[in-house]
């Protein structure tokens, strides 16, 4: 279970990004009942590089506020000191939803972090088990997970192996890194999300890859990704 933080602690010693930082994954769970990814909380606090959101999380853990998981994007629990722990309730509304809410997510292939290639059948027997809070209140039936294979999104944590959990939609906003279809060429591939104009950037998160830049009729969005599960 998620704990909130008590205000006794003194923050001072923090320094002023990284109080943004912890106020910030204290109202997302407010709000939201499970934990922010990197790149919101960089939205938040207007970081842009993910390493420095990575940094400072680093150092919250280290100063005993939070805790991670290194498996799950969202893998962020608040620490509570034992004695503000007697003296405050925990708000109820704030976990990590317990084991027995587990999803079966299919899994139902894999998604190049490179140049396009050629696209694949979404069919496969083969599923995964995650919790519950990873993707909050999208319904199950909306979810799949897809393998990466690749390193263009490696400054997005998204690394050669790992699986990425999408909700199937087929609009995208800025910024939202999505599994996107090229429609002349049935290519597919996973990148971030933006419109220019009459065309639209799929970006990558890693200085050595090029972006692709086409057509907006070109492009198909398969979906979005809520979560990552990291390869140790």
């Amino acid at each position: 279970m998620a704990r909130i933080q008590s205000n006794k602690r003194d923050r001072n010693k923090l320094s002023e990004r990284q109080r943004k930082i912890l106020n910030f994954i204290e109202a997302f769970l407010e709000e939201n009942g499970y934990p922010p990814t990197i790149r919101d909380i960089g939205r938040a606090v207007q970081i842009g590089s993910t390493s420095v959101v990575n940094y400072n999380l680093n150092k919250l853990v280290r100063e005993g506020y939070l805790e991670r998981s290194k498996k799950v994007s969202r893998g962020l629990l608040l620490v509570k000191d034992e004695e503000a722990e007697k003296a405050a309730p925990v708000a109820s509304n704030v976990r990590v939803m317990p084991p027995t809410n587990v999803l079966q997510v299919p899994l139902v292939g894999q998604i190049v972090a490179s140049r396009p290639v050629e696209f694949f059948d979404y069919h496969s027997d083969e599923s995964i088990e995650i919790p519950g809070s990873m993707v909050g209140k999208v319904p199950s039936d909306q979810i799949y997970a897809l393998r990466v294979h690749g390193r263009s999104m490696v400054d997005a944590m998204v690394d050669d192996g790992d699986v990425v959990i999408l909700r199937r939609q087929q609009t995208a906003q800025d910024k939202d890194m999505v599994a996107a279809l090229l429609r002349d060429t049935n290519e597919t591939t996973l990148k971030y999300f933006f419109h220019e104009g009459n065309r639209i950037r799929l970006q990558p998160a890693n200085p050595e890859v090029d972006p692709i830049i086409v057509d907006a009729n070109r492009v198909e969005i398969q979906g979005r990704v809520l979560a990552v599960l990291r390869t140790l």
